[in-house]
């Protein structure tokens, strides 16, 4: 689990679920669509409900990565027949095993080949749960698995295009994978990257806030401030949004450690805060109350 079971912890838990359910209402039509964004000739970002997709096409097909909730795959089997249709889709790409980046494995598996780090497969093979979410996820079958695995990196040329895949672990998951479009200067980072606000961090799955800033560290050193930054979540990115990004989980992790060094618990440290200027990250689905948690978990592990 993700917190020790305790009345206070249920508040917390009572806290996301209604973050939650806020910034989705807030964030996504009732009806299931696509928002298209094209980052170069051959290259596109797809906004759906649940995490940032990449579409790369060309004369060898259709590659994906990530494809959203299950509730998306009618309308993202729409948004690919706008680049060729299904039986062009070749390959997916799986950044982590998240149901809102992977359930669409369900429907498009049996069209492509699915690509992933060796840990994700593992996962998906097996029934999970994030409690913090309220989340069950079941064994997927066969044809929605990862048929194409590997453990630290790889490289897929596609449409003229070289994919540098890369495995970043312990940041989100255990299983995160960054992909890299060499020549498009184009990178996407799955969830070790949520643009403008508080991160989910699956800390029961070997995600890690700290681990999460040195590998954003290590992109940004890999990137340029030209590359166009496709999220796990939010809009689509520069170097600087990213760095950002870093700097808040550097200073966050800080703010709490400095509280822990005090003597102070978990309790009292949400109760005392964060600094006001942390303050514009709540806008996503974590309050600061839940990131302090989160944050609180990941140092108390760490150690």
């Amino acid at each position: 689990m993700l917190f020790k079971q305790s009345p206070f912890i249920s508040v917390l838990t009572l806290i996301l679920i209604f973050s939650v359910s806020a910034w989705a209402e807030n964030h996504h039509t009732k009806s299931p669509s696509f928002k298209s964004t094209q980052l170069s000739k051959q290259i596109y970002m797809l906004q759906g409900k649940g995490g940032n997709i990449a579409l790369l096409k060309g004369e060898q097909g259709i590659l994906l990565i990530d494809d959203d909730y299950k509730v998306m795959s009618e309308a993202l089997k729409k948004q690919v027949a706008e680049f060729g249709g299904m039986d062009q889709l070749t390959y997916i790409i799986n950044t982590h095993w998240h149901a809102d980046h992977t359930q669409g494995n369900l429907t498009l598996g049996t069209h492509a080949q699915i690509v992933a780090h060796d840990n994700v497969r593992k996962l998906l093979s097996e029934k999970q749960s994030i409690k913090l979410f309220n989340m069950v996820s079941e064994p997927y079958p066969e044809s929605a698995l990862p048929s194409i695995t590997y453990n630290q990196r790889m490289t897929l040329y596609f449409n003229g295009e070289q994919l540098n895949i890369l495995h970043y672990p312990g940041g989100h998951t255990d299983g995160d994978s960054v992909v890299f479009f060499k020549k498009a200067n184009i990178v996407h980072t799955g969830d070790l990257f949520f643009n403008g606000f508080f991160p989910f961090v699956d800390v029961d799955h070997g995600g890690n806030v700290l681990t999460m800033a040195a590998n954003t560290q290590i992109i940004l050193k890999q990137i340029d401030d030209k590359t166009q930054i496709i999220p796990g979540h939010g809009p689509l990115a520069k170097k600087a949004d990213l760095q950002a990004f870093h700097d808040m989980l550097v200073g966050t992790a800080g703010e709490v450690q400095a509280m822990i060094d005090e003597g102070l618990k978990l309790p009292t440290i949400i109760k005392k805060g964060l600094s006001e200027k942390w303050q514009p990250w709540t806008k996503g689905f974590l309050s600061s109350e839940v990131w302090i948690g989160i944050v609180y978990e990941s140092l108390i592990r760490k150690k």
